[in-house]
């Protein structure tokens, strides 16, 4: 009979795999698709607290994003603030403007929640070309080549991996935290019934706030981490509606409202990102074209995501491998083998 591995098993296995990576991964392009996973997977799973768990379906947590980015890299440029200490003043400018967006925001639902994400973005999309003086505008920012720990600039990619890595375990932690709180269990009945939850004692307006003040605040760490690691960035590359709609689409085809689909969807998406621009050199956008179909047969055909699906995988063996077993004289036979 087939030995079933339990859940706690496989992820330890998972996490081994991942700490395993750069001693076994030597090619920097190979690597740097692993932190980009691991990265998107952190910002998936941000963007799933507000979208998945809260049903609030936002394309505008880009601003976050590049709030994060631009924050803590004019307080380390001008100022000589270390990106460490840019992390938490970029969560905290984050969670800031995600309240103050989402206070008119959450009065409206559906379509018209996801159209003002989006005009908000752009608006502080075009604010940051409008101040040039501050954040060089559409000449972007460039940070200069200066290894250290205290500037969050390493010569190896291993490093940075073990930072993103750190931050994408941190991310998990407060899925799973959300995940198993009473915040987890009223962003789900909000989001299968508004109306209903704030009839039951529910308050709504509290709880979105509280999903997008976690959300806003995990997705600006994450821009810092990318603005070190890149080293350099502009408004069109951090606030831009596409960057969006990839993250929103890592969540929705991993499964949304639960803790590891964000990361199965960033396992697939980011690799096939990769492998598109290679394959299509040329034709740029080719990636979201392939992303529109993908997500059209998902939602048709899978609107839980792929994550249920493989959930269900060793509950199907088990009961294959209970037909296989026939009681016989009062002994179990096994005619599996």
């Amino acid at each position: 009979m087939m030995q079933l591995l339990s859940k706690r098993t496989l992820l330890m296995l998972f996490g081994i795999m991942l700490l395993v990576v750069p001693f076994v991964i030597q090619n920097k392009f190979y690597l740097n698709i692993f932190i980009l996973i691991l990265l998107y997977a952190t910002i998936a799973g941000a963007w799933n607290i507000l979208g998945g768990y809260g049903g609030q379906l936002s394309l505008g947590h880009a601003i976050f994003f590049g709030l994060g980015a631009y924050s803590s890299t004019l307080l380390y440029l001008n100022f000589g603030v270390s990106p460490w200490f840019g992390f938490i003043i970029a969560a905290v400018i984050s969670i800031i403007v995600g309240l103050l967006i989402g206070w008119p925001a959450f009065r409206l639902r559906g379509t018209y929640f996801t159209l003002t994400t989006i005009a908000f973005a752009e608006v502080i999309r075009h604010l940051t070309l409008y101040f040039r003086d501050l954040t060089k505008g559409s000449i972007g920012v460039n940070i200069r080549f200066e290894p250290s720990f205290s500037n969050l600039i390493f010569r190896e990619y291993s490093t940075y991996y073990f930072v993103v890595l750190g931050l994408f375990v941190i991310s998990i932690i407060i899925a799973t935290w959300v995940d198993k709180t009473k915040i987890g269990y009223y962003l789900k009945a909000i989001r299968e019934d508004e109306d209903g939850a704030e009839t039951l004692g529910i308050n709504v307006t509290k709880y979105k706030m509280i999903a997008m003040a976690i959300s806003a605040g995990m997705t600006g760490i994450a821009g810092v981490f990318y603005a070190q690691f890149m080293l350099f960035f502009e408004p069109i590359s951090v606030f831009n509606m596409n960057f969006s709609v990839e993250i929103a689409l890592i969540a929705i085809i991993g499964g949304v409202g639960t803790v590891f689909g964000p990361v199965l969807g960033a396992f697939i998406i980011i690799p096939l990102n990769e492998l598109l621009r290679s394959t299509f050199p040329s034709l740029n956008g080719m990636n979201y074209l392939i992303y529109g179909i993908v997500l059209i047969l998902i939602v048709s055909f899978l609107p839980n995501g792929l994550l249920p699906i493989l959930k269900k995988i060793p509950e199907k063996l088990k009961g294959l491998n209970k037909k296989n077993i026939k009681v016989e004289d009062g002994e179990k036979i096994d005619y599996s083998s």
